[in-house]
């Protein structure tokens, strides 16, 4: 066998040695990922206020207590004030204890799986034959009691943005222009996911543009940080892309949960990448009005500026690059 063939040859025996060995570990990766916090499911320091009489208050944080680090307790003066802080996000419920029985509030809104925990904590911490009444003062949409919709809708504003990165890119759009797609797909999907999860599917219930206006920055903050990635490493940045996006911020985001019910660090982290931190602020504007949105937007907002600002970068770059080895060529002689 000759040198020249077996070149090739031993190319593409390495090639299929690396196929072989990257997609078992992008499968093993993404069960982690995606398997690992739903196994490990369970509160920590998850808020939740207390209000009534001082002996009574004090029963309960008692009673949290023996959850150790499952839940972080707010006292509160009255019923008032829980409701306030629930108002608010600052607590995800609250108990209540008044001459009259002992109240749960909840707030389904904010997330159905933590509001059937708290009925299911406090119920079994009540004393035997009390009658604990519960009150969701946040109520999950009629059209989305079990907040399976705005779970499911975040895989695909994920891939929108994947998909408008992608695409700008191999389109060989660059500089400004790159920027103006990513802008103009990411307000067109945000029109048309707000259009469908509100409009049509009754999932949302917020003010219509401003959830258009969360899920538009959400998809821009994905789709710039593809553009932007791909722009200063080149086609490796599709692949960090979607690590960072797809594979990490989709399952560490606890839009279908809680972050607080992920393993210690995972749900911080899912909320300082743009799924997780879009999922909280879609919340915010859409059952809340708008309270703790700041946070969520704020991240939202970083990661795109980061990705438009690298998608300008990179185009700059390359035409610094391209524009010396042109000058470098030389120019034909002349005839004659």
């Amino acid at each position: 066998m000759s040198a020249t063939t077996t070149a090739p040859a031993l190319g593409a025996g390495r090639r299929t040695i690396a196929v072989m060995v990257l997609i078992p570990t992008v499968v093993a990766l993404a069960l982690w990922a995606f398997a690992w916090p739903a196994a490990r499911t369970a509160p920590r320091d998850l808020p939740i206020g207390v209000a009534g009489p001082a002996t009574a208050v004090t029963a309960l944080e008692q009673g949290f207590a023996r959850h150790e680090g499952a839940f972080e307790v707010h006292r509160y003066e009255d019923a008032t004030a829980a409701r306030a802080a629930i108002a608010d996000r600052d607590v995800y419920g609250a108990v209540v204890v008044t001459p009259g029985g002992t109240e749960l509030l909840t707030a389904s809104a904010a997330s159905p799986v933590v509001a059937g925990l708290l009925r299911e904590a406090v119920t079994a911490q009540a004393p035997e034959g009390a009658k604990v009444t519960v009150t969701d003062v946040a109520a999950a949409p009629a059209g989305d009691p079990r907040g399976a919709v705005l779970a499911s809708s975040l895989l695909p504003l994920a891939l929108a943005g994947a998909a408008a990165g992608v695409v700008t890119t191999l389109l060989g759009l660059r500089g400004t222009r790159a920027v103006t797609a990513l802008v103009g797909a990411s307000a067109l999907a945000g029109l048309v996911g707000t259009a469908l999860a509100h409009s049509w599917l009754g999932a949302l219930a917020g003010d219509w543009w401003a959830e258009a206006g969360v899920l538009s920055l959400t998809v821009l903050a994905i789709g710039s940080t593809f553009a932007g990635l791909a722009a200063l490493i080149g086609k490796p940045g599709f692949g960090l892309g979607a690590l960072l996006m797809i594979l990490i911020g989709n399952p560490f985001s606890g839009v279908s949960s809680a972050p607080e019910l992920l393993p210690t660090g995972v749900g911080s982290l899912g909320q300082l990448l743009p799924p997780g931190a879009g999922g909280s602020a879609l919340r915010s504007v859409s059952f809340f009005d708008g309270a703790a949105a700041g946070g969520p937007l704020l991240v939202l907002a970083a990661w795109a500026a980061a990705g438009l600002t690298a998608t300008l970068l990179g185009a700059r770059g390359r035409r610094a690059r391209t524009e010396p080895a042109a000058a470098q060529v030389p120019a034909p002689s002349p005839v004659g």
